[in-house]
């Protein structure tokens, strides 16, 4: 369908849960896209794929052929899937960027960029250092029980570069990192023009005094941080988001090291009623579609809100430099869906459990009250989720693909490793005893109780419990 002026309508979907209310229908057919067993692959994926394969295998098994490779092989893995998938000559002269090629991208960029950058490096640390878990002392009657926090030792970041720079991402997963006290931070990128080529991604790691940056990406750069390889020691934690290849490396690898979350292909749900600016929905909708993949879902049970949303997209689509991509986003990922009214709108916002929820209506706090799964609340017309996206404090690493119902966003928190000291005296031991044994015995492990008996043998005066 074309408009008067003969251009190509923005082809939609829009979806009508107000009469029949199937919601749990609806939110299948988005998860289904959104999926990790799902192709939400470009074209140029799926290429790249054969090329590598010769064989169109899934994204999934893909993955797990390339990491045991690496593990296997380590670098001449590595340097023949950087070369089949970035078309990039690694050498083990050429993995690790230089200090010096750091030093010059910070001298290369504006002084303007870097007060940015310092600006918002200053509101991340103080917002993270702020949300740390302190070390908890508990003593009582001859017992003194501990919980204390240390960091992680050395930690891997990924930043994506195919498509776009993210110096932001950096500034959001490297920061709360610091603030959390991690000493070893290893930066990986594609070798791109907007990856480790990136003179303004290099700039903020030098600016952040990040000195170890490898020319890696991709499951195979996810694969090295976690076993490791000639001149790129294992880290013990993977964090930072990727496509879908990066977060099925980072599934594969769990448990050889930790990891932040899997997050997928990015999403934003907005709640609006007629108090909404369709102009500033639109350009939120564009926000997140530019991803490419990107989903893009409007939520509203004002029917009259989608058709002025639907003019104000089709205008702003016209002069944005991504406007292609962003449109075969709106269209494969993207939706319009009217309900019934706020609350179930609400319901289906719960459901999707989205990464980024915008609520634009006039009772927007109270929305908020009945709002139990996302990764991040952006409430009122003046809060983008950009704001989010590049300043605000929390990190813009966040659950996908309805896994807010149980994940939250990465934090300062994240780097840290909870364990607990435990010192019971005498007095304490003998206290607590009966209960001890008795557990043991009912379980069937008399060793256990024995570990106690045998103290208490030795133990001056009063009965030893025989339960």
């Amino acid at each position: 369908m074309r408009d008067q002026q003969g251009r190509a309508r923005l082809n939609l979907r829009r979806l009508d849960v107000s009469s029949h209310g199937d919601v749990p229908a609806l939110v299948h057919e988005i998860r289904r896209q959104r999926g990790l067993e799902a192709e939400v692959l470009t074209p140029r994926q799926r290429e790249l794929t054969m090329r590598l394969f010769g064989e169109p295998l899934p994204p999934v098994r893909s993955v797990e052929r390339i990491c045991r490779e690496v593990q296997e092989l380590g670098f001449s893995a590595v340097a023949r899937f950087s070369r089949l998938l970035d078309e990039y000559e690694l050498t083990p002269e050429r993995l690790r960027v230089t200090e010096a090629e750091l030093q010059e991208a910070h001298a290369k960029v504006s002084a303007e960029f870097l007060r940015t950058v310092r600006h918002v490096r200053e509101r991340l640390f103080t917002f993270q250092t702020g949300l740390l878990y302190s070390d908890v002392v508990w003593r009582q009657n001859g017992e003194e029980i501990r919980v204390r926090y240390r960091p992680v030792r050395r930690v891997g970041i990924h930043i994506p570069g195919g498509s776009a720079a993210y110096p932001s991402t950096l500034l959001m997963t490297v920061v709360p990192a610091q603030a959390a006290g991690v000493r070893e931070i290893a930066v990986i990128a594609p070798p791109t023009r907007f990856g480790s080529n990136n003179p303004e991604l290099l700039a903020v790691c030098y600016e952040l005094g990040i000195r170890e940056v490898y020319r890696l990406g991709g499951a195979h750069g996810i694969a090295a941080l976690a076993y490791g390889m000639e001149g790129l020691p294992r880290v013990d934690m993977i964090v930072g988001p990727g496509n879908l290849f990066v977060t099925l490396a980072k599934k594969y690898v769990f448990g050889t090291v930790g990891i932040d979350l899997l997050a997928g292909p990015t999403e934003v749900v907005i709640l609006a009623d007629d108090s909404a600016h369709p102009q500033y929905l639109a350009a939120d909708l564009l926000a997140q579609a530019e991803h490419a993949p990107g989903s893009s879902i409007l939520i509203t049970w004002r029917a009259e809100l989608l058709d002025a949303v639907q003019h104000a997209l089709e205008e702003q689509l016209r002069c944005l430099e991504r406007g292609e991509l962003t449109r075969d986003s709106l269209e494969r990922f993207g939706a319009f869906v009217r309900t019934q009214d706020a609350d179930q709108a609400v319901d289906l916002a719960n459901l999707l459990a989205p990464e980024h929820l915008q609520v634009c209506a006039r009772q927007a706090e109270a929305l908020l009250e009945r709002v139990e799964n996302a990764g991040a609340v952006f409430l009122g017309n003046t809060t983008p989720e950009a704001v989010g996206d590049y300043l605000a404090g929390p990190s813009h690493v966040l659950p996908t693909g309805g896994t807010a119902r149980f994940a939250s966003g990465l934090s300062a928190n994240d780097f840290l490793r909870r364990t607990s000291v435990i010192r019971f005296d005498a007095t304490a031991l003998r206290r607590e005893a009966e209960h001890i044994i008795r557990l043991a015995t009912v379980e069937h492990l008399p060793a256990h109780a024995e570990s106690v008996r045998v103290r208490l043998a030795d133990l001056p005066s009063s009965a030893t419990p025989t339960s």
